[in-house]
């Protein structure tokens, strides 16, 4: 039995967040550097452990990457050395730079038999919600499926087109979200070699297929993004690997 207008599937309230995975337990990282805080175009490498206590092994090629027009900006509730002035907020155009988990994966088709991602098929009632004000500030929702519809402003995500045919959720302002830090921050489809995103960093189709199916979140996956003089600083005190 459904009352009129509601369906007992509806979401009134946002489900609460899930406790952010520790970054010591990852088995598989994406590292994404830029020239300089201001750089919209940069690269990415791959590496993974085979156990927890492993070195770092590399897999693949490093390849082309873009972020936000703005370029980078810090997430200030990250504490590291950091040469950067700009703080990633909201509208702001830069991808936010620090270490974030990759948490869940969505597309256009049906889920692809080798995503052990969770998977989102975008329809078009699905939308990432960027009003500050909102319950549901950076997250994937269904229109139909919310109860409560208290935002006035979201990305349409199936309206964006052939740059999220294919993507993954990266959980920056996420544990939980503050109001204005900033959201709705993927790994998508790139448009082009040197077009920035409002705030995602994006590459080409074939390499995201690649990543998508790579992703497993039994290893805790994350992106780690910053700048390259700021990763040689911090590469030790964060135990990660050496770059080409």
């Amino acid at each position: 039995m459904a009352l009129a207008g509601l369906s007992f599937s509806q979401v009134r309230t946002p489900e609460p967040v899930a406790a952010q995975a520790s970054f010591s337990k990852s088995q598989q990282i994406v590292i994404v550097t830029t020239k300089d805080w201001d750089a919209v175009t940069g690269s990415a490498q791959v590496f993974e452990k085979k156990t927890p206590y492993a070195g770092w092994t590399r897999v693949g090629e490093k390849f082309p990457v873009v972020v936000g027009r703005s370029g980078l900006a810090i997430d200030d509730t990250q504490m590291w050395k950091s040469s950067g002035k700009k703080i990633k907020r909201e509208g702001d155009g830069n991808a936010p730079a620090g270490m974030f988990p990759l948490v869940s994966s969505f597309g256009t088709s049906t889920k692809p038999a080798v995503v052990t991602l969770p998977y989102t098929k975008l329809d078009q009632h699905t939308e990432c919600v960027d009003d500050v004000n909102s319950a549901f500030y950076n997250r994937i929702v269904n229109r139909t499926q919310v109860g409560n519809v208290d935002w006035r402003s979201s990305e349409k995500m199936l309206a964006v087109g052939p740059q999220y045919e294919l993507g993954v959720f990266v959980a920056y302002n996420s544990y939980p979200a503050r109001k204005g830090n900033g959201s709705c921050i993927f790994l998508h489809i790139w448009k082009d070699a040197a077009t920035g995103t409002s705030g995602c960093t994006a590459m080409e189709r074939r390499n995201l297929e690649r990543l998508v199916a790579w992703l497993n979140p039994e290893k805790y996956p994350y992106l780690v993004q910053v700048p390259e003089a700021d990763y040689n600083k911090n590469r030790k005190n964060w135990k990660l690997p050496k770059l080409k």
